[in-house]
């Protein structure tokens, strides 16, 4: 995992921790650095985790951490900048707090930058097994849904390489963040098989139409459904005859019963047991989740 944007005081003590366990860094100015670790937040000390906020790092500011990060090349992550985050090597997605700048209504980029969550990603090998065993026996078009940080994109991640190690099903795998396929610098990535195809970067709403029309997949596995224009991209996949794979944070079920899902799948924490329901929010059985966690990509 490449976190070397990080001052040095700070990487030096998150190698005192096991990184598998590290989903969150928050850095906020002149306040102490705070990161979610196993099962809850903590501080930041210089030999690791520490409860004492007086032995806490302190992150002195955070826009020369940004600019590290994105390489002083601001032009590039313009696009995601407009959605306040960024995403660099290895899948790491850093959000962004401070000064928003806004244009015809929307918002055009992020300035004098306050804060910021480094969020973590992980590769846990079979965590989507049973779900993937569902797909396999029902052929169900699934949603995923839970708060954030309960592992939807890990699920989704290993379902994706499933699903691209089967030859007979043409997968696509629309990757709008730059997590799920995860690439780093080097052209490094998660390896999601043989049979899978990948887009990046652009909205789904824009892209879906051109993605089925020139790779014709069976099955399309993306992540973090929100809007009007997310749920018209997987209705017109789904009047195309096309599953959906997908996760969600929304929890609100009245709300998810009116996308084209067959099945939904609430998350109820990190390699937790998982509830399944059918198309009318009816519990229909649980799943595992678990998986075997392995080392994070973009070193």
């Amino acid at each position: 995992m490449n976190l070397s944007f990080l001052p040095p005081h700070i990487r030096s003590a998150l190698d005192n921790l096991n990184i598998n366990y590290l989903t969150e860094i928050r850095l906020r100015a002149g306040q102490p650095v705070i990161i979610s670790y196993k099962d809850g937040y903590c501080f930041l000390g210089r030999s690791g985790v520490t409860e004492r906020k007086d032995g806490a790092i302190l992150c002195e500011e955070v826009q020369s951490v940004l600019g590290t990060a994105m390489e002083r090349s601001v032009f590039a992550y313009t696009e995601q900048l407009k959605n306040s985050y960024i995403t660099v090597g290895g899948g790491i997605r850093i959000g962004i707090g401070g000064e928003y700048v806004c244009e015809n209504g929307g918002i055009k980029t992020v300035k004098n930058p306050t804060s910021l969550n480094i969020r973590i990603p992980h590769d846990a090998a079979g965590c989507a097994a049973e779900i993937y065993k569902h797909y396999l026996d029902t052929g169900d078009s699934i949603l995923i849904f839970s708060p954030p940080g309960y592992g939807k994109t890990t699920l989704l991640r290993d379902f994706a390489r499933r699903t691209g190690g089967n030859i007979g099903l043409n997968a696509l795998v629309f990757d709008e963040r730059y997590e799920l396929s995860a690439m780093d610098g080097n052209g490094r990535g998660y390896d999601l098989g043989m049979n899978c195809d990948i887009v990046r970067g652009a909205d789904k709403l824009s892209a879906f139409a051109n993605a089925i029309r020139v790779m014709r997949p069976e099955i399309i596995i993306c992540d973090e459904l929100y809007g009007e224009g997310d749920f018209k991209a997987v209705g017109h996949a789904a009047d195309c005859g096309i599953k959906i794979v997908a996760s969600s944070h929304i929890c609100d079920k009245n709300k998810l019963s009116r996308l084209p899902f067959d099945c939904f799948i609430g998350l109820t924490g990190i390699g937790k047991q998982a509830e399944i329901y059918d198309k009318t929010f009816n519990i229909i059985g649980y799943c595992n989740t678990f998986g075997v966690v392995r080392d994070n990509i973009g070193g």
